[in-house]
């Protein structure tokens, strides 16, 4: 018989939390004391994708959602709760600053999308950004999980055009992280071919450059 001691223990060790000051590596993914955090039920424009505003002019759609992420934290204490891992041993969580989460904020802001592939919890806020016109909704996009496959929007032929590029190499990334952060969200098999001694590390020709605080 499992007595309550024994079962809140289990409990504890199943959802582990995960509390600190959290470094910015993109728009849904965090470092805290070394480990790398994937925010649970949502995808980010990837750091160097691009999209197109209200006049079909193009923005840094995924800077500015790691820059809107790191407004968001500051130098607050981060509290992620574990819901498991990818295969990339990157832990996925529900990440709060005090009782606001992260993740819900980000959709709300329009600068991240309910990642429906395996969670619908935030699809109630996405549709709030969506009728509100605001980040990502501005005008057009590529999904963040379409982008990562090689769709793009076409700018030589109007916004609601997309070409399909089949790949991407190094030279795409300012920093050794943003290649990180797009290798781990890539199909699996490394099918952009970032990691040439397939040693996990993408990209180690290119400076690491800061990180978001």
């Amino acid at each position: 018989m499992i007595t309550v001691a024994l079962w809140v223990a289990l409990a504890i060790q199943s959802n582990p939390t995960i509390i600190g000051t959290a470094s910015v590596i993109d728009g849904d993914t965090l470092e805290i004391h070394g480990e790398r955090i994937r925010l649970f039920g949502l995808d980010a424009p990837e750091s160097s994708q691009v999209c197109h505003d209200a006049n079909g002019d193009a923005w840094r759609c995924g800077r500015e959602a790691a820059y809107f992420l790191s407004d968001l934290i500051g130098r607050s204490t981060v509290r992620c709760t574990v819901d498991g891992e990818d295969r990339y041993r990157r832990h996925i969580a529900i990440c709060r600053v005090g009782n606001d989460d992260l993740g819900r904020t980000l959709v709300q802001a329009g600068l991240a999308l309910a990642y429906r592939q395996y969670s619908t919890v935030y699809v109630e806020d996405e549709a709030i950004a969506s009728q509100a016109g605001i980040g990502l909704w501005r005008r057009e996009f590529v999904e963040p999980w379409r982008w990562r496959r090689g769709d793009r929007l076409d700018v030589r032929s109007g916004f609601d055009h997309r070409s399909t590029t089949q790949d991407r190499d190094c030279s795409d990334f300012s920093t050794r992280q943003e290649a990180q952060a797009f290798f781990e969200d890539s199909e699996p098999g490394d099918p952009h071919r970032l990691d040439r001694d397939n040693d996990g590390l993408a990209c180690e020709n290119i400076p690491r450059g800061p990180r978001l605080e």
